[in-house]
């Protein structure tokens, strides 16, 4: 595979063809915020039935069953409180994303020569793996040339099908679904030798800033 648009004929018997829809990444990024949430949630209660509780620890309350043992009433009820909730989906969409970005970048970069500049691969990321993941090219790239890229997409494809309410929630609904694209940028820039942290946010649906910051290596 390679980033060249496949000239026709089309050949499906090829067994080095490989063709994909790009609803599919459209369907995937729909539904992965979402699933995780699920899933961060159904492994805390999962943690919390399993957990032993006794006293009055952490405000459960137990109460006597008529041999002296305490009986957590509480057994099963706890529930991520938002900043938890928060921190565990962000953690597990980074690092999906993290993988995929190493994924990519270790297929599609294999007969490039290294980069040895950091411009160099913050621009192979804006152009060729941007192209590759959301088919279009960053629209600006900007640097103070310390380490730190602001990359802006004013049409970012996974918030492109966001609807926009009256109550200005959408931008804070849509923030969740920049965190798997930050780990697809941290896990590409891994790949090609970079440590950095990526954040990223939206003032207006559809568009998204990436901010990279890169970090020195240990002498």
């Amino acid at each position: 595979m390679s980033f060249d648009q496949p000239l026709p004929p089309f050949n499906a018997s090829d067994p080095n063809a490989s063709f994909l829809s790009t609803s599919c990444l459209d369907f995937l990024m729909i539904e992965l915020v979402p699933m995780t949430y699920r899933v961060a949630n159904e492994l805390d209660a999962a943690a919390s039935a399993t957990s032993p509780v006794t006293g009055d620890e952490g405000g459960r309350s137990s109460s006597g069953n008529g041999n002296g043992n305490g009986v957590d009433t509480a057994a099963g009820s706890h529930r991520l409180d938002e900043d938890e909730e928060r921190d565990a989906v962000f953690f597990r969409l980074d690092g999906l994303g993290y993988r995929v970005g190493l994924g990519l970048v270790e297929r599609f970069s294999r007969d490039r020569p290294r980069f040895n500049d950091t411009l160099d691969a913050i621009k192979f990321v804006c152009k060729d793996l941007w192209m590759l993941v959301f088919k279009k090219q960053v629209d600006n790239l900007k640097t103070n040339h310390r380490g730190v890229y602001v990359l802006t997409d004013n049409a970012f494809r996974p918030l492109s099908r966001m609807s926009v309410d009256p109550g200005g929630q959408a931008v804070v609904r849509a923030q969740p679904f920049l965190w798997f694209p930050c780990g697809v940028v941290r896990g590409a820039l891994a790949a090609m030798g970079i440590a950095a942290t990526v954040q990223a946010e939206s003032s207006e649906l559809p568009g998204a800033v990436f901010q990279i910051k890169t970090i020195p290596a240990k002498q």
